[in-house]
């Protein structure tokens, strides 16, 4: 077996692993967030949250699959692990670039909801005190 075909099969595990396991952890964590941005409908939220991992399926892993050719020649071990430390470094700046595209658009839904139904911010723990 060359380093190519080497260097293929590792980038390919790691990236599926890696998105996987994202989308598990977004999945679990999420549920709330949902919830608060669906003003507690949680058939809506629930709904939501499986549709965005399925999305965030297929959106990852074809562009792990399309990202997979690799232009330089892998000739060393070394080598192998440059061309993989930079493709996996790129997959996981689009996860985390989506992750942050997905919070900022939920955050405007839930300030949207919260202008809608009145819902009142939350309260401080504590307040300084005021000088006269």
């Amino acid at each position: 077996m060359n380093y190519l075909v080497i260097t293929y099969s590792l980038y390919l595990v790691i990236s599926v692993c890696l998105t996987i396991w994202v989308a598990s952890t977004l999945h679990k964590n999420g549920r709330p967030f949902l919830l608060d941005c669906f003003v507690r409908n949680e058939a809506l939220a629930d709904s939501i949250n499986h549709l965005l991992v399925v999305g965030f399926y297929l959106i990852n892993i074809g562009f792990v699959c399309l990202y997979l050719k690799i232009g330089a020649d892998v000739a060393v071990t070394a080598d192998v692990f440059e061309v993989l430390s930079t493709k996996i470094g790129v997959v996981l700046l689009v996860l985390g670039g989506m992750h942050f595209f997905n919070l900022f658009l939920f955050a405007r839904m839930r300030r949207r909801a919260q202008l809608r139904y009145g819902l009142p911010p939350i309260e401080p723990e504590s307040t300084l005190p005021v000088e006269p």
